[in-house]
């Protein structure tokens, strides 16, 4: 009998993947000014859903991962439109895979203009486009929805996730960020063991203004240095 690991690479041999306490994170990435074909969004949300159901099979909750690039420049509602096919596709083959929807974990990217786009979206515009896709497309049964911030500014990622929690929704809407967590942080740290303190003050600043911002409590604290007087600029960032 193979082990899931052997079943995982089997599956997707091109796959990254990483494990922490039962949960399985497989990221599926699609680029709107590449695309995407109706095949290549089939195939990308057949191969994630593959690995979600093994996962439930062999114990494990799957972090289902479906990444919308920000490259390019593109306007909101075209971000929309591509997010709906492919979350329709990803959503089709869960349920073709007998994965329990209560069982995972959802990772998408929120809803926003391409980082070249000259027509930038506010942090409420970015709630509302964004809440609409979750209600057409989300089953209620999925308990937990954790944003992506991927190629947004550290501040831009925040806003825009504390102005869903001022709306009405159905699911605990949340965040797994990377970058609009680490970034500021890294760079103070910088590598110096002198820096250790202060890196970390950092870290400690931009996770307790995303812990509010998960509850809609966020009021614009948790910046400093330059991102100051720069909370409307630089929403998403181009090559992130």
């Amino acid at each position: 009998m193979m082990n899931l690991g052997a079943k995982v690479l089997m599956a997707l041999p091109l796959a990254l993947l990483l494990t922490t306490n039962r949960v399985l994170v497989l990221p599926n990435v699609v680029s709107i000014p590449n695309g995407p074909s109706a095949l290549a969004a089939k195939e990308a949300a057949w191969g994630l859903d593959r690995y979600a159901a093994i996962s439930q099979d062999n114990g494990l909750v799957p972090i289902v991962e479906p990444e919308i690039l920000l490259d390019g420049d593109h306007g909101i509602d075209r971000t929309f439109d591509v997010a709906q096919k492919v979350w329709a596709e990803v959503f089709f083959y869960l349920a073709q895979n007998n994965v329990v929807f209560e069982g995972i974990l959802l990772k998408p990217s929120m809803v926003t203009p391409g980082a070249e786009c000259k027509d930038r979206a506010t942090p409420e515009q970015v709630a509302d486009y964004t809440l609409k896709l979750l209600r057409r497309r989300i089953p209620p049964s999925v308990p937990g929805i954790m944003f992506l911030s991927g190629g947004q500014s550290e501040v831009g990622a925040t806003l825009n996730l504390n102005a869903m929690n001022q709306a009405p929704n159905l699911w605990h809407v949340s965040f797994s960020y990377a970058r609009a967590l680490q970034n500021t942080c890294l760079k103070k740290w910088g590598g110096g063991p002198e820096n250790v303190k202060e890196a970390q003050e950092a870290l400690l600043v931009r996770a307790k203004a995303n812990s509010l911002a998960q509850l809609g409590k966020y009021r614009g604290g948790g910046v400093r240095g330059s991102q100051k007087g720069n909370v409307c600029q630089g929403i998403c960032l181009l090559g992130h």
